[in-house]
């Protein structure tokens, strides 16, 4: 397994947490707040508040939503009464009762994810999640879009919770590149409708591009996504009759490592950072 070391921060024990965890209340008349104005930092960015409250260990999700209508909380100095409200848990200055919440710093790894993994932190039915995958990883953090089950490589996971909502958004338009290898080869107007903006599921999908690596067979396609419908590649090779054998991603916007092996994960680097933050 590659890693690089990340820098070193202060640990807080769950005892000295809660020292700092704010007493809860008994529970508000949530009517007293039905015609509450929006706040003034509501956002369609970042992560809902009472899930940055939970996750820093004020309390659970729910409590947090009583918090928060409370009036206990306040987002730099904003006073936040309206669950809904968005906030970035990095960048923003959070309080609870005037106290600031325990912040995370940001975390970003790059793991090549190989077959037979779910790519969620729980998974209903037991199978195996990549979240087992991150050894030696105390800070909470959730991948960036999915590969399905037998699908292979590149994934990243954060806790920045604004630059995971851009990176998935539709309308970034980062690219994704996979491997793709099918049965037998597609007439070459198969492909060209792919490349043009193939049909699926009652709507049109946006162009992608589509080089053949080799022509065996069951040859090899090099196919680049400007978007991630659920398992898009299989199902447009599956309904002109050439399934998918195997599929690999092997970049993510910027993001490329073919030395990485799968299973294995590591820190990007400082650079690799901040080209994905100047995607935005």
């Amino acid at each position: 397994m590659v890693k690089s070391n990340p820098p070193k921060r202060t640990v807080h024990t769950k005892k000295n947490d809660d020292k700092k965890r704010p007493v809860r209340a008994s529970s508000p008349d949530r009517s007293k707040f039905s015609k509450a104005k929006p706040q003034q930092l509501a956002s369609v960015k970042g992560e809902r508040l009472q899930k940055i409250l939970a996750a820093s260990g004020v309390a659970s999700r729910r409590a947090c939503e009583e918090i928060i209508l409370e009036g206990r909380v306040r987002v730099n100095g904003v006073n936040i009464t309206q669950l809904g409200t968005r906030a970035d848990p990095v960048k923003d200055e959070i309080t609870v009762d005037l106290n600031p919440i325990q912040k995370e710093r940001p975390i970003y790894v790059l793991l090549n994810k190989p077959k037979g993994y779910v790519t969620t932190v729980k998974d209903n039915e037991g199978r195996p999640t990549v979240m087992a995958l991150l050894k030696g990883i105390s800070e909470r953090v959730y991948p960036v879009g999915r590969l399905d089950f037998n699908t292979e490589g590149l994934l990243l996971l954060t806790n920045d919770g604004t630059l995971a909502q851009y990176l998935t958004s539709p309308d970034s338009h980062v690219p994704k590149i996979y491997l793709v290898k099918i049965h037998k080869m597609p007439e070459p107007k198969m492909l060209d409708e792919m490349r043009s903006g193939f049909r699926m599921d009652g709507r049109r999908l946006k162009p992608c591009q589509i080089q053949i690596i080799d022509k065996k067979d069951n040859p090899w396609l090099k196919v680049i996504l400007m978007e991630g419908k659920n398992q898009q590649i299989r199902k447009m090779f599956a309904a002109i009759g050439h399934p998918v054998h195997k599929l690999r991603r092997v970049q993510f916007g910027p993001l490329n490592d073919p030395a990485l092996k799968p299973g294995d994960w590591r820190f990007l680097t400082p650079t690799e950072v901040a080209a994905l933050r100047n995607l935005q």
